[in-house]
Protein backbone atom coordinates (compact mmCIF):
# COMPACT_ATOMS: atom_id res chain seq x y z
CA UNK A 1 0.00 0.00 0.00
CA UNK A 2 1.50 3.56 -1.22
CA UNK A 3 1.08 6.38 1.11
CA UNK A 4 1.01 10.30 -0.44
CA UNK A 5 1.42 13.45 1.60
CA UNK A 6 -1.40 16.24 1.73
CA UNK A 7 -0.18 19.56 2.57
CA UNK A 8 -2.62 21.96 3.89
CA UNK A 9 -0.20 25.12 3.53
CA UNK A 10 2.72 26.68 2.34
CA UNK A 11 4.05 26.90 5.95
CA UNK A 12 3.39 22.99 6.20
CA UNK A 13 5.31 22.68 3.27
CA UNK A 14 8.49 24.65 4.74
CA UNK A 15 8.46 22.78 7.71
CA UNK A 16 9.10 19.47 5.93
CA UNK A 17 12.13 18.40 5.71
CA UNK A 18 10.74 15.60 2.81
CA UNK A 19 8.09 13.23 1.84
CA UNK A 20 8.50 11.00 4.76
CA UNK A 21 6.87 12.94 6.92
CA UNK A 22 3.18 13.22 7.65
CA UNK A 23 2.08 16.74 9.16
CA UNK A 24 -1.18 15.78 10.18
CA UNK A 25 -2.42 12.72 10.86
CA UNK A 26 -6.10 14.00 10.02
CA UNK A 27 -4.78 14.98 6.42
CA UNK A 28 -3.00 11.05 5.46
CA UNK A 29 -4.45 9.38 3.31
CA UNK A 30 -3.50 5.41 1.22
CA UNK A 31 -4.01 4.32 -2.24
CA UNK A 32 -6.52 1.44 -1.53
CA UNK A 33 -7.86 2.48 1.57
CA UNK A 34 -10.78 0.65 2.39
CA UNK A 35 -13.78 3.40 3.58
CA UNK A 36 -14.64 1.53 6.70
CA UNK A 37 -10.83 2.18 8.01
CA UNK A 38 -11.16 5.22 7.25
CA UNK A 39 -10.61 7.13 11.01
CA UNK A 40 -11.71 10.95 12.06
CA UNK A 41 -8.55 13.32 12.76
CA UNK A 42 -7.40 13.74 16.12
CA UNK A 43 -9.86 16.43 16.49
CA UNK A 44 -12.66 14.39 16.26
CA UNK A 45 -13.68 16.27 13.23
CA UNK A 46 -14.51 14.08 9.94
CA UNK A 47 -11.10 14.38 8.06
CA UNK A 48 -12.15 15.07 4.36
CA UNK A 49 -8.78 13.73 3.29
CA UNK A 50 -8.70 9.99 3.85
CA UNK A 51 -9.22 8.05 0.45
CA UNK A 52 -10.14 4.90 -0.86
CA UNK A 53 -9.62 3.94 -4.57
CA UNK A 54 -12.37 2.73 -7.24
CA UNK A 55 -9.97 1.70 -10.62
CA UNK A 56 -6.87 4.22 -9.77
CA UNK A 57 -8.86 7.27 -8.53
CA UNK A 58 -9.22 7.75 -4.76
CA UNK A 59 -11.76 9.47 -2.88
CA UNK A 60 -12.40 11.95 -0.17
CA UNK A 61 -14.63 11.25 2.37
CA UNK A 62 -17.07 13.58 3.12
CA UNK A 63 -18.81 13.69 6.58
CA UNK A 64 -21.86 11.78 5.48
CA UNK A 65 -19.44 8.42 5.02
CA UNK A 66 -19.85 8.88 1.07
CA UNK A 67 -16.31 8.94 -0.88
CA UNK A 68 -16.69 11.66 -3.56
CA UNK A 69 -13.34 10.73 -6.30
CA UNK A 70 -10.63 12.97 -6.12
CA UNK A 71 -10.03 13.60 -9.68
CA UNK A 72 -13.95 14.56 -12.18
CA UNK A 73 -14.52 16.05 -15.20
CA UNK A 74 -15.99 19.80 -15.33
CA UNK A 75 -18.62 20.22 -17.90
CA UNK A 76 -18.06 23.94 -18.09
CA UNK A 77 -18.06 25.29 -21.56
CA UNK A 78 -18.22 21.20 -23.10
CA UNK A 79 -20.17 22.41 -26.02
CA UNK A 80 -23.54 20.44 -26.32
CA UNK A 81 -22.31 18.19 -29.66
CA UNK A 82 -20.13 17.42 -27.54
CA UNK A 83 -20.93 16.22 -24.61
CA UNK A 84 -22.62 13.30 -24.33
CA UNK A 85 -19.65 11.37 -26.24
CA UNK A 86 -16.79 13.16 -23.81
CA UNK A 87 -19.18 11.34 -21.22
CA UNK A 88 -18.89 8.62 -22.38
CA UNK A 89 -15.10 8.62 -23.69
CA UNK A 90 -14.44 9.56 -19.56
CA UNK A 91 -16.01 7.07 -18.14
CA UNK A 92 -14.52 4.39 -20.39
CA UNK A 93 -10.89 6.18 -19.46
CA UNK A 94 -11.80 5.59 -15.73
CA UNK A 95 -13.51 8.83 -14.81
CA UNK A 96 -16.52 8.68 -12.44
CA UNK A 97 -16.71 12.17 -10.87
CA UNK A 98 -19.17 14.53 -13.77
CA UNK A 99 -19.36 18.07 -12.47
CA UNK A 100 -22.37 19.27 -13.92
CA UNK A 101 -24.58 22.63 -13.65
CA UNK A 102 -27.85 24.02 -14.92
CA UNK A 103 -26.14 27.36 -16.18
CA UNK A 104 -23.43 24.97 -18.18
CA UNK A 105 -26.63 24.31 -20.60
CA UNK A 106 -25.60 20.86 -21.83
CA UNK A 107 -27.20 18.63 -18.97
CA UNK A 108 -29.98 17.05 -21.05
CA UNK A 109 -26.71 15.83 -23.24
CA UNK A 110 -24.44 14.83 -20.58
CA UNK A 111 -27.88 12.58 -19.55
CA UNK A 112 -27.50 11.13 -22.81
CA UNK A 113 -24.14 9.69 -22.69
CA UNK A 114 -24.22 8.69 -18.91
CA UNK A 115 -27.72 6.91 -20.03
CA UNK A 116 -25.97 5.49 -22.54
CA UNK A 117 -23.09 3.44 -20.93
CA UNK A 118 -24.75 2.83 -18.13
CA UNK A 119 -27.28 1.35 -20.36
CA UNK A 120 -24.23 -0.73 -22.20
CA UNK A 121 -23.24 -1.94 -18.57
CA UNK A 122 -19.54 -0.06 -18.39
CA UNK A 123 -20.35 0.89 -14.86
CA UNK A 124 -23.59 1.14 -12.47
CA UNK A 125 -24.95 4.26 -11.13
CA UNK A 126 -23.46 3.51 -7.93
CA UNK A 127 -20.31 3.78 -9.03
CA UNK A 128 -20.22 7.60 -10.23
CA UNK A 129 -20.51 10.91 -8.69
CA UNK A 130 -22.73 13.19 -10.21
CA UNK A 131 -22.42 17.29 -9.13
CA UNK A 132 -25.18 19.81 -10.30
CA UNK A 133 -25.81 23.21 -8.98
CA UNK A 134 -28.46 25.16 -8.27
CA UNK A 135 -28.60 28.53 -10.37
CA UNK A 136 -28.99 31.91 -8.48
CA UNK A 137 -32.33 32.48 -9.80
CA UNK A 138 -33.52 30.17 -8.26
CA UNK A 139 -32.68 30.86 -4.13
CA UNK A 140 -35.91 31.00 -3.07
CA UNK A 141 -37.67 28.04 -1.23
CA UNK A 142 -39.88 27.43 -3.34
CA UNK A 143 -38.11 27.14 -6.94
CA UNK A 144 -35.38 25.03 -4.98
CA UNK A 145 -36.93 21.98 -5.41
CA UNK A 146 -38.00 22.27 -8.33
CA UNK A 147 -34.49 23.94 -9.98
CA UNK A 148 -33.09 20.04 -8.70
CA UNK A 149 -35.97 17.96 -10.16
CA UNK A 150 -35.07 19.74 -13.75
CA UNK A 151 -31.60 18.59 -13.58
CA UNK A 152 -32.36 15.12 -11.96
CA UNK A 153 -34.92 14.84 -15.29
CA UNK A 154 -32.45 16.13 -18.00
CA UNK A 155 -29.35 13.92 -16.08
CA UNK A 156 -31.97 11.06 -16.42
CA UNK A 157 -30.57 10.26 -12.77
CA UNK A 158 -32.98 9.88 -10.03
CA UNK A 159 -30.81 11.22 -7.20
CA UNK A 160 -27.95 13.56 -7.13
CA UNK A 161 -24.79 13.18 -5.21
CA UNK A 162 -23.85 16.27 -4.46
CA UNK A 163 -25.90 19.34 -5.06
CA UNK A 164 -23.89 23.14 -5.12
CA UNK A 165 -25.45 26.52 -4.57
CA UNK A 166 -23.41 27.45 -7.65
CA UNK A 167 -23.16 31.40 -6.27
CA UNK A 168 -23.81 33.18 -3.28
CA UNK A 169 -25.96 35.69 -5.36
CA UNK A 170 -29.33 35.41 -5.83
CA UNK A 171 -31.34 36.84 -8.82
CA UNK A 172 -34.91 37.46 -9.93
CA UNK A 173 -36.75 33.95 -10.52
CA UNK A 174 -37.55 33.38 -14.55
CA UNK A 175 -39.75 30.21 -15.15
CA UNK A 176 -38.94 27.44 -16.47
CA UNK A 177 -40.98 28.07 -19.69
CA UNK A 178 -39.59 31.30 -20.74
CA UNK A 179 -35.85 30.49 -20.67
CA UNK A 180 -33.87 27.72 -19.37
CA UNK A 181 -31.23 28.24 -18.29
CA UNK A 182 -32.08 31.37 -17.53
CA UNK A 183 -28.30 32.67 -17.56
CA UNK A 184 -27.39 36.02 -15.65
CA UNK A 185 -29.74 38.52 -17.52
CA UNK A 186 -33.33 39.13 -16.83
CA UNK A 187 -34.28 40.36 -19.92
CA UNK A 188 -31.66 39.26 -22.48
CA UNK A 189 -34.34 41.16 -24.97
CA UNK A 190 -34.26 44.59 -23.67
CA UNK A 191 -32.68 47.67 -24.98
CA UNK A 192 -30.13 47.07 -22.42
CA UNK A 193 -29.66 44.27 -20.89
CA UNK A 194 -28.86 43.71 -16.65
CA UNK A 195 -28.91 41.70 -13.82
CA UNK A 196 -31.94 42.11 -11.80
CA UNK A 197 -30.73 40.44 -8.01
CA UNK A 198 -33.19 39.13 -5.61
CA UNK A 199 -33.75 39.56 -1.84
CA UNK A 200 -33.15 36.06 -1.03
CA UNK A 201 -30.87 35.35 2.26
CA UNK A 202 -28.97 32.10 1.76
CA UNK A 203 -30.33 30.52 4.96
CA UNK A 204 -33.80 30.45 3.30
CA UNK A 205 -31.87 28.33 0.43
CA UNK A 206 -29.97 26.15 2.80
CA UNK A 207 -33.25 25.28 4.46
CA UNK A 208 -34.43 24.01 1.48
CA UNK A 209 -31.26 22.51 0.33
CA UNK A 210 -31.13 20.63 3.79
CA UNK A 211 -34.92 19.24 2.89
CA UNK A 212 -33.56 18.04 -0.94
CA UNK A 213 -31.14 15.66 1.59
CA UNK A 214 -34.35 14.27 3.37
CA UNK A 215 -36.21 13.36 0.64
CA UNK A 216 -33.37 11.25 -0.95
CA UNK A 217 -33.39 13.54 -4.10
CA UNK A 218 -30.04 14.69 -3.09
CA UNK A 219 -27.41 12.74 -1.02
CA UNK A 220 -25.04 15.49 -0.27
CA UNK A 221 -25.11 19.55 -0.17
CA UNK A 222 -22.57 22.13 -0.62
CA UNK A 223 -21.77 25.79 -1.75
CA UNK A 224 -19.70 26.87 -4.47
CA UNK A 225 -17.82 30.10 -4.81
CA UNK A 226 -18.44 31.19 -1.23
CA UNK A 227 -16.09 33.07 1.09
CA UNK A 228 -14.53 32.13 4.77
CA UNK A 229 -17.43 34.00 6.50
CA UNK A 230 -19.99 33.39 4.39
CA UNK A 231 -18.92 29.92 5.32
CA UNK A 232 -18.47 30.42 8.88
CA UNK A 233 -22.37 31.72 8.58
CA UNK A 234 -23.56 28.92 7.29
CA UNK A 235 -22.27 26.46 9.61
CA UNK A 236 -23.68 28.96 12.61
CA UNK A 237 -26.75 27.44 11.47
CA UNK A 238 -27.15 25.00 9.02
CA UNK A 239 -28.47 21.63 10.21
CA UNK A 240 -26.76 19.72 7.44
CA UNK A 241 -23.59 21.00 7.53
CA UNK A 242 -21.94 22.07 3.44
CA UNK A 243 -20.13 18.44 2.77
CA UNK A 244 -18.43 20.26 -0.08
CA UNK A 245 -16.69 23.88 -1.42
CA UNK A 246 -16.32 24.23 -5.00
CA UNK A 247 -13.56 27.42 -5.54
CA UNK A 248 -11.35 28.51 -7.73
CA UNK A 249 -8.14 26.92 -6.96
CA UNK A 250 -4.96 26.93 -8.76
CA UNK A 251 -1.34 27.76 -8.58
CA UNK A 252 -1.76 31.63 -9.15
CA UNK A 253 -4.47 31.30 -6.73
CA UNK A 254 -3.91 28.95 -4.07
CA UNK A 255 -6.62 30.32 -1.30
CA UNK A 256 -4.70 28.55 1.78
CA UNK A 257 -6.73 30.56 4.48
CA UNK A 258 -9.82 29.10 2.75
CA UNK A 259 -8.47 25.55 2.19
CA UNK A 260 -7.21 25.39 5.95
CA UNK A 261 -10.70 26.73 7.01
CA UNK A 262 -12.29 24.13 4.89
CA UNK A 263 -9.91 21.23 6.15
CA UNK A 264 -10.37 22.32 9.98
CA UNK A 265 -14.23 22.04 9.60
CA UNK A 266 -14.70 18.95 7.62
CA UNK A 267 -15.87 20.83 4.50
CA UNK A 268 -14.55 19.05 0.98
CA UNK A 269 -12.81 21.31 -1.15
CA UNK A 270 -13.01 20.77 -5.03
CA UNK A 271 -10.86 23.32 -7.19
CA UNK A 272 -12.67 24.42 -10.18
CA UNK A 273 -10.10 25.75 -12.99
CA UNK A 274 -7.33 23.71 -11.28
CA UNK A 275 -5.24 24.72 -14.46
CA UNK A 276 -5.91 28.38 -14.02
CA UNK A 277 -5.72 30.32 -16.85
CA UNK A 278 -6.30 27.65 -19.95
CA UNK A 279 -10.08 27.68 -19.20
CA UNK A 280 -9.87 31.41 -19.70
CA UNK A 281 -7.93 32.94 -22.60
CA UNK A 282 -11.17 32.34 -25.17
CA UNK A 283 -13.07 34.02 -23.22
CA UNK A 284 -10.55 37.43 -22.93
CA UNK A 285 -10.47 37.00 -19.19
CA UNK A 286 -6.63 36.01 -19.21
CA UNK A 287 -3.93 37.71 -20.71
CA UNK A 288 -0.11 36.37 -22.00
CA UNK A 289 2.08 35.36 -19.64
CA UNK A 290 -0.96 34.21 -17.21
CA UNK A 291 -0.88 30.24 -17.21
CA UNK A 292 0.72 28.28 -14.79
CA UNK A 293 1.89 25.50 -17.01
CA UNK A 294 4.33 27.93 -18.38
CA UNK A 295 6.01 28.36 -14.97
CA UNK A 296 9.80 27.16 -14.36
CA UNK A 297 8.58 25.43 -11.38
CA UNK A 298 6.11 23.37 -13.17
CA UNK A 299 7.75 22.75 -16.13
CA UNK A 300 10.88 21.68 -13.96
CA UNK A 301 8.47 19.06 -11.86
CA UNK A 302 7.61 17.92 -15.02
CA UNK A 303 11.25 16.98 -16.70
CA UNK A 304 12.18 15.52 -13.69
CA UNK A 305 8.89 13.22 -13.30
CA UNK A 306 8.59 12.91 -17.45
CA UNK A 307 5.00 14.27 -16.72
CA UNK A 308 3.10 17.28 -18.60
CA UNK A 309 3.08 20.26 -17.02
CA UNK A 310 -1.06 19.80 -17.01
CA UNK A 311 0.04 16.39 -14.48
CA UNK A 312 2.16 18.53 -12.64
CA UNK A 313 -0.58 20.93 -11.69
CA UNK A 314 -3.40 18.23 -11.21
CA UNK A 315 -1.39 16.07 -8.98
CA UNK A 316 -0.37 19.74 -6.97
CA UNK A 317 -3.98 20.11 -6.76
CA UNK A 318 -4.60 16.74 -5.48
CA UNK A 319 -1.93 16.07 -3.09
CA UNK A 320 -2.92 19.50 -1.06
CA UNK A 321 -6.04 17.00 -0.32
CA UNK A 322 -8.63 19.17 -2.79
CA UNK A 323 -10.68 17.53 -5.64
CA UNK A 324 -9.74 18.41 -8.86
CA UNK A 325 -12.26 18.74 -12.25
CA UNK A 326 -10.32 19.77 -15.12
CA UNK A 327 -12.29 20.14 -18.47
CA UNK A 328 -11.23 18.86 -21.93
CA UNK A 329 -13.04 16.76 -24.57
CA UNK A 330 -9.68 15.68 -26.16
CA UNK A 331 -9.26 11.57 -25.30
CA UNK A 332 -5.64 11.82 -24.85
CA UNK A 333 -6.42 14.40 -22.68
CA UNK A 334 -9.15 12.55 -20.45
CA UNK A 335 -6.21 9.67 -20.25
CA UNK A 336 -3.56 12.50 -19.02
CA UNK A 337 -5.26 13.86 -16.29
CA UNK A 338 -6.37 11.04 -14.94
CA UNK A 339 -2.54 9.22 -15.07
CA UNK A 340 -1.13 10.95 -12.05
CA UNK A 341 -1.22 8.65 -9.31
CA UNK A 342 2.13 6.63 -10.29
CA UNK A 343 4.37 9.68 -8.81
CA UNK A 344 4.88 12.16 -6.02
CA UNK A 345 5.65 15.82 -5.41
CA UNK A 346 8.41 16.29 -3.03
CA UNK A 347 7.83 18.91 -0.27
CA UNK A 348 10.18 21.34 -2.26
CA UNK A 349 7.96 20.99 -5.33
CA UNK A 350 5.25 21.47 -3.67
CA UNK A 351 6.74 24.41 -2.18
CA UNK A 352 8.03 25.93 -5.36
CA UNK A 353 4.47 25.39 -7.06
CA UNK A 354 2.65 27.13 -3.96
CA UNK A 355 5.02 29.89 -4.46
CA UNK A 356 3.86 31.32 -7.92
CA UNK A 357 0.59 32.26 -5.86
CA UNK A 358 -0.40 35.88 -7.25
CA UNK A 359 -3.86 35.86 -5.53
CA UNK A 360 -5.03 36.00 -9.31
CA UNK A 361 -8.52 34.68 -9.82
CA UNK A 362 -9.92 34.37 -13.11
CA UNK A 363 -13.74 33.63 -12.35
CA UNK A 364 -15.08 36.58 -10.70
CA UNK A 365 -18.23 38.14 -10.69
CA UNK A 366 -17.23 41.68 -9.72
CA UNK A 367 -15.63 41.53 -12.70
CA UNK A 368 -17.35 39.68 -15.70
CA UNK A 369 -20.45 40.70 -14.73
CA UNK A 370 -19.76 44.17 -15.13
CA UNK A 371 -18.22 43.99 -18.53
CA UNK A 372 -20.78 41.37 -19.88
CA UNK A 373 -23.70 41.81 -17.68
CA UNK A 374 -23.93 45.51 -17.38
CA UNK A 375 -23.69 45.12 -13.67
CA UNK A 376 -21.51 45.59 -10.64
CA UNK A 377 -22.11 42.24 -8.85
CA UNK A 378 -18.80 41.59 -6.67
CA UNK A 379 -18.99 38.73 -4.01
CA UNK A 380 -15.30 38.94 -3.24
CA UNK A 381 -14.04 42.37 -1.81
Amino acid sequence: MREILVYRTSNDLAAASGCAIVLDAGLRFQMGMPRESAQPAESGRPSPAKYRTDMSVPTLRLHSGDGMPAIGLGLWKVERENAARTVEDAIRCGYRHFDCACDYANEAEVGAGLKDVLRSGVCRREDLWVTSKLWNTYHAAEHVRPALERSLNDLQLDYLDLYLIHFPLALKYVPFDERYPPGWFYEPQSPRPKIEPAHVPVSETWRAMEELVRAGKVHNIGVSNFNVSLLRDLLSYAEIPPAVLQAELHPFLTQEKLLRFCQENGIVVTAFSPLGAASYFQLGMAGEGESALEQPAVRESALQHGKSPAQIVVRWGVQRGTAVIPKTTRRDRLRENLAIFDFELSAEEMTAINALNRNRRFNDPGEFCEKAFNTFLPIYE
